[in-house]
């Protein structure tokens, strides 16, 4: 009777890390688990009182963060739902500012009817500039956030607070800047979250979007700007060179942009 040669392939998990053996009883690198549904990221939502206009600039150590963190609505709000993500905070969140309600009063409604707010960070802005964030008890540390006029800054499992300073300050200035836009801002901030350490993990996806009222294609929708990087060394300088891309295809929309009635 012939003998059968059984490979087993253990894979041994421990404390959030892992390391994979192969039959040959050889350690090889792999990366470590990921709870489902954990966006540990920095993320600004602003809102541009000149042209209307509304953003989202996110950045992580997670593959396709654009898909997760940022919704927004023209002349309602933006959004940005991250950590262990409730993505049902855009579409409800929308809503509820839609509705009237103030982004500190969709903060509010929204982590207080969530069991597990805990774990949850959001950003809010609405269409008046009213800015509010939420980081909850048990998001990753570094964790906070920061409010600003017509912003927030908020992130997550990050270097340290210093990211959100240097968020903030980067975005504060960059809207000082003359002929610059919304865009402009969400990617400065994003850079300077990056250069004060960023994530702690690394980077790897990065998305930008900016909502205007009739600012899509063909003015069908309100889709003006929505880029994203889904995996990438360094997604911020890629996500910049596709927006200055966006500039020259649709140079009009970038030279008309709207103003708002004071």
């Amino acid at each position: 009777m012939k003998s059968v040669r059984l490979t087993l392939v253990v894979t041994m998990v421990v404390a959030g890390g892992c390391c994979c053996t192969s039959d040959r009883g050889a350690t090889m690198n792999c990366l470590p688990p990921v709870r489902s549904g954990v966006v540990n990221t920095f993320s600004i939502v602003a809102y541009d009182p000149g042209t209307g206009d509304l953003g989202v600039a996110v950045e992580s150590k997670f593959f396709s963060v654009g898909s997760v963190v940022p919704w927004a609505k023209a002349k309602v709000g933006a959004i940005a739902t991250q950590s262990s993500a409730n993505v049902a905070y855009g579409p409800e969140g929308l809503a509820l500012l839609a509705s009237g309600k103030s982004a500190r009063e969709a903060v509010m409604k929204l982590t207080e009817a969530d069991e597990g707010r805990d774990r949850r960070q959001l950003g809010i802005v609405d269409a008046r500039g009213t800015a509010a964030s939420y980081t909850g008890a048990k998001c990753n540390e570094w964790a906070g956030h920061d409010e600003g006029s017509n912003f927030c800054v908020q992130g997550n499992l990050l270097a340290g607070e210093a990211v959100v300073k240097a968020m903030t300050a980067a975005f504060e200035k960059a809207r000082g800047e003359k002929e610059t836009e919304l865009a402009d801002w969400l990617m400065a901030a994003l850079q300077a979250g990056q250069d004060a350490g960023g994530d702690k993990r690394g980077q790897q996806s990065a998305a930008l979007l900016v909502v205007r009222d009739k600012g899509g294609f063909g003015g069908a929708n309100d889709r003006y700007i929505e880029l994203r990087v889904e995996d990438h060394a360094e997604p911020i300088k890629e996500l910049a060179r596709l927006l200055e891309i966006h500039k020259k295809f649709f140079a009009s929309a970038h030279r008309n942009r709207p103003t708002t009635k004071k």
